[in-house]
């Protein structure tokens, strides 16, 4: 064995990677030898229970029904004293995963039968029309026979092996009913008749065997009320399953196994059980036209639902009209044959009695004397009442038909009650036959077809008038001769016997004859008795006077009686209440009693638990010990071999020493060999010698058998001669005697032929009009039939037209809704174009804008070298020089404070600002004219103002002396203010910018703060608004100006 055998963890590591290869059927094999082996079995059900389940998952994949009922089988003995749970959940994991293969290969078939249909206009194909002239299955069974079919069959498979593999399991049994149920529904969901007859069999065999082997260990114990109830309510499954697939026979033999099973129970059971039973007992009697016990079942079943008060009212009306036309229906003709039965028959109507759970044989009279009670008849509907007053009550023999016909047109338009109508028609005919029987004593058959005329198709013609009364006769109900020649009835009377009727006479017009007969003797007692009266009247005194004394003592003694009748009663209850109490207490001491043999059998199952762990231990170990036992006599043995063949063929001891076991194992069987030609030799020399002893004997026998055939010729020959000559004379007598009957017909033939004839010509006359009907009433069918067909086909025609201009607006709405999404499509191309080519419009106009920005920066740039050129030149000019510089120093501050802002630095203000600040309020007043320039050595410190926005003073050392003395000078303002910024916004290529001067920002400068206009190229740059440069750009220019 390889090496992954060795444990089962091992294993089921190894067919977890043949499944990756995609090798199933190994792992399958693998996981088989390994669950049927003897290490296996002794492994843990920690251990073995994931092997079990893989398995179970490749059996059903690959469809191995054979391998997993063994498997099943090996895993219930190796798992059901120690861990029951984990059988029911490997059983429920093969039926769930057997039947989602049914349903996925449904799914399939389904599929495939819609790929197969190229044209859904097309109704039939050539290759349709081809299969159906050699079968008559269509596309679809052949699929679902091809696909479906094997997996159902499986999933049948499937039910069986997990009932054969908890049966007859005390701790096996919920799951056990659970598979049952799950079975039945199978049959239900896919039809399966043969299957159900099958799984019913298997059933009851199954129970047998439980109560054959109830003496064994966890057996099923049908003593105990819960097991089987569980039976009871399975049963009951079967039976509505039996009904639904109309398996009738199968329904009958549930009903017989429900009634054994009622029997053995000693609670009586539910009120919802017994209705459901009498339910389907009526519905298989109404199959089987036991109409006798189908009434009884349906009285039965009435009487248990009336004790239901939540039923409506309408069901208490139906039912109790179908119990009332039961009884009413069942046949009177066949129901008096009880003294012709056999004894077979009286052991099957036996039977059927006690499958109703009655004492004795229901009978007619008594099921209408049932229905007639205060709880069912008034209840009935008033046609169903009338019916029973015009057949039971009512005598009229001439109108009885034309009354119920109505009736019976209201019954056949019933569902419930058009099963009945037929049964009906032959209780009519019988009470009809009946009541003209008391009128008349002849009348023609053409009358009484009259008389008996029904609503079609139910009508009645003479044959089946004959037909019914011959039937009648023949069973002993009814004494009428048909006399053919004047086409009449006759009814026998016979006062001498008793009436020949049914049981039921009905209403009755005058006593028969026979009874006036038998009634002599009584009315002539009757008449003497009045005689006597009229002679001696002081009896009647004596009498009356008797009756009075009666009553008056009667009266006397009724309190006492009353009394009597009180304290009897009072007993009565008490003993009941006794007995109850002695119930209850038996009750409970079962109760306990099965408490305390529950709690015994744990505790036993604990202890055997227990020692049967202990002795897996042992086996295991003493396994261990004979498997090294076993080695170890096995080289014995071969040794002891080894020195016996050297004895055998004269082998040295060298020779032995040197051979191996394959040259031993040859050596014996060259002595085999040898002893086997040997005894061929020894065969064939006494196959000879037989053969020449044969000789001889048939040698001999040859004259003898010879003289045996001519004997044999001879007493053949004279036993021929003998039967010849018997036969010529039987022969010869049975010609005289033919011949003497034939002189005494001859004097018939001529009677006969002539009434023959008559008959023959009349009944020719009746079959010329019967098949002249016949043909009037196919035309009329034909006529109807080809009518119906043209109104179908017109209809067909019409609908095809309908779904063919369903489809063309389909199409064209179809059609209409692509147009329009291709043209929404097409649109939002186009605005995708314009938008690209606007924003390529934007881009350039951009570049060429950021163009010009940095061409002005460069003059910006070489302007601020000549301004600090001429700053180092002459640091102190003159007014009219700092007037004409004043507009470049204010764009130079605006610049300074802008970079500043941008790059978080101190502003740079006005060389006016510094210069007030130095100089006091004069020098301060004079700032805006100033124009000199204030290295950062004589800048003051940044300050905030009361807006919160920083500022910074110059003028060097009278700066902090400036700032702190007086207001600030005009020319200090806050340094990228929010008067001068403009919003921030991001240019296309992603780079932050943001506007400043009074276009751009959110409001102008102050007024304070503003610087004269602009001259030339200072002026141009200043009047061009709000300028939008790059962070980058602005801190590199910022950068070279520092």
């Amino acid at each position: 064995m390889a090496p992954f055998h060795q444990k089962p963890e091992n294993a089921l590591k190894r067919a977890e990677e043949l499944i990756a290869v995609s090798q199933h059927a190994a792992a399958l094999n693998l996981l088989h030898e390994v669950i049927l082996s003897k290490r296996g079995r002794l492994s843990p059900i920690s251990v073995l229970e994931p092997i079990m389940f893989k398995f179970i998952e490749l059996a059903v994949g690959l469809n191995k029904g054979k391998a997993a009922r063994e498997a099943l089988y090996q895993y219930k003995n190796v798992v059901q004293n120690v861990n029951v749970a984990s059988i029911e959940n490997t059983i429920k994991l093969f039926l769930e995963l057997a039947e989602a293969k049914v349903a996925q290969a449904q799914a399939k078939a389904d599929k495939l039968n819609l790929d197969t249909v190229d044209d859904l206009e097309a109704a039939e194909t050539p290759e349709s029309i081809l299969l159906s002239t050699v079968s008559t299955d269509d596309s679809k069974d052949r699929t679902d026979r091809a696909v479906v079919t094997p997996w159902v069959r499986f999933l049948w498979e499937a039910y069986r092996t997990a009932l054969d593999t908890i049966r007859n399991n005390a701790r096996l049994e919920v799951v056990y009913q659970f598979v049952v149920a799950k079975a039945f529904n199978f049959c239900l969901k896919y039809n399966r008749k043969t299957e159900f007859r099958r799984l019913c069999e298997i059933l009851r065999q199954h129970l047998a065997s439980a109560t054959k082997y109830a003496h064994q260990a966890f057996s099923i114990d049908l003593n105990d009320p819960d097991t089987l109830q569980r039976h009871l309510e399975t049963r009951f499954i079967q039976l509505n399953a039996a009904a639904e697939l109309e398996h009738w026979q199968e329904a009958f033999r549930t009903i017989e196994d429900i009634h054994n099973l009622m029997e053995l129970s000693k609670m009586p059971p539910k009120a919802y059980m017994l209705a459901n039973y009498y339910e389907k007992l009526a519905r298989v009697f109404m199959v089987g036209e036991n109409f006798l016990f189908h009434a009884a079942a349906l009285n039965k079943y009435y009487s248990i639902m009336r004790q239901n008060k939540n039923l409506p009212q309408e069901e208490h009306e139906r039912i109790a009209s179908l119990v009332l036309v039961a009884a009413l229906a069942i046949p009177i003709i066949s129901t008096n044959r009880s003294a012709f039965e056999n004894e077979e028959k009286k052991q099957h109507t036996q039977r059927l009695t006690s499958l109703l759970r009655v004492s004795q044989l229901p009978t007619r009279e008594g099921l209408l004397a049932e229905a007639l009670g205060q709880t069912i008849f008034p209840l009935a509907r008033p046609e169903v009442k009338e019916l029973y007053q015009s057949l039971e009550v009512q005598f009229h023999p001439l109108s009885i038909c034309k009354r119920i016909a109505p009736t019976i047109t209201v019954f056949a338009e019933n569902a419930d009650l058009t099963r009945y109508v037929n049964c009906l028609q032959q209780v009519i005919l019988t009470r009809l036959l009946q009541q003209l029987s008391q009128v008349y004593s002849t009348i023609k058959i053409d009358a009484v077809v009259q008389l008996a005329s029904f609503p079609e198709p139910y009508n009645v013609d003479a044959h089946m008038i004959e037909k019914f009364v011959m039937n009648g006769s023949r069973r002993g109900e009814l004494a009428i001769r048909v006399d053919h020649k004047t086409r009449t009835l006759t009814f026998v009377t016979n006062i001498f016997a008793s009436p020949a009727g049914a049981t039921s006479e009905g209403p009755r017009l005058q006593a028969h004859p026979s009874q006036n007969l038998r009634m002599q003797l009584a009315l002539l007692a009757k008449r003497l008795h009045v005689a006597v009266q009229l002679i001696h009247p002081q009896s009647i005194e004596d009498k009356e006077a008797a009756k009075v004394q009666a009553f008056q003592q009667a009266a006397a003694n009724l309190e006492e009686e009353r009394r009597a009748t009180y304290i009897r009663r009072a007993l009565i209850e008490k003993k009941k209440e006794m007995r109850e109490s002695e119930s209850a207490k038996k009750e409970l001491e079962e109760t306990r009693a099965r408490t305390e043999r529950i709690a015994r059998e744990q505790a036993a199952e604990k202890l055997r638990l227990e020692e049967e762990t202990r002795r897996r231990e042992i086996e295991r170990l003493e396994q261990q010990r004979r498997d090294i036992e076993k080695q170890e006599a096995q080289k014995l043995a071969e040794k002891l071999a080894g020195e016996l063949r050297e004895k055998g063929v004269g082998f040295n001891e060298e020779e032995l020493n040197s051979m191996d076991k394959t040259r031993l194992v040859q050596l014996q069987v060259e002595q085999l060999e040898k002893e086997r030609r040997e005894l061929a030799t020894k065969t064939k020399t006494i196959g000879k010698r037989i053969d020449h002893l044969e000789r001889a004997f048939r040698k001999e026998e040859i004259p003898l058998l010879h003289q045996d055939y001519k004997d044999q010729q001879k007493y053949d020959r004279e036993a021929f001669e003998a039967g010849r000559a018997a036969r010529l004379e039987a022969v010869r007598a049975k010609h005289v005697a033919d011949m003497a009957l034939k002189a005494r017909f001859a004097r018939m033939v001529e009677d006969q032929q002539a009434l023959r004839d008559d008959l023959q010509a009349k009944r020719d006359a009746e079959f010329k009009a019967i098949k002249k009907e016949a043909e009037r009433k196919l035309a009329a069918a034909k006529e109807k039939r080809i009518k119906e067909l043209r109104d179908k086909f017109e209809a067909e025609k019409r609908r095809r037209a309908q779904a063919a201009a369903d489809a063309e607006r389909a199409a064209e709405e179809a059609r209409l809704a692509e147009e329009r999404e291709e043209a929404e499509a097409h649109a939002r191309k186009m605005m995708l174009e314009a938008k690209r080519k606007e924003e390529a419009e934007r881009q350039s106009r951009l570049d060429e804008t950021a163009r010009k920005q940095r061409e002005r920066e460069a003059e910006v740039e070489e302007r601020r070298r000549a301004e600090l050129a001429a700053r180092s030149a002459g640091p102190a000019r003159g007014a009219a020089a700092g007037a004409s510089a004043a507009p470049a120093q204010a764009e130079t501050a605006s610049w300074r404070r802008s970079d500043a802002a941008s790059r978080g630095a101190a502003p740079v203000p006005a060389a006016a600002a510094a210069a007030a600040s130095a100089s006091g309020p004069a020098a301060a007043a004079a700032a805006p004219a100033s124009n000199v320039y204030t290295p950062p050595s004589r800048r003051g410190p940044a300050t905030m103002d009361p807006r919160g926005v920083p500022t910074r003073t110059y003028g060097g050392a009278g700066a902090s002396a400036g700032s702190s003395a007086g207001p600030a000078p005009a020319a200090a303002r806050p340094f990228g203010g929010s008067s001068e910024r403009g919003p921030a916004t991001m240019d296309p290529r992603g780079v932050p910018t943001r506007t400043y001067g009074s276009a751009g920002a959110s409001g102008a400068r102050p007024a304070s703060a503003a610087a004269p206009a602009p001259a030339d190229d200072d002026a141009r740059f200043a009047s061009r608004g709000p300028v939008r440069i790059g962070a980058g750009k602005w801190r590199e220019a910022a950068q070279k100006k520092e």
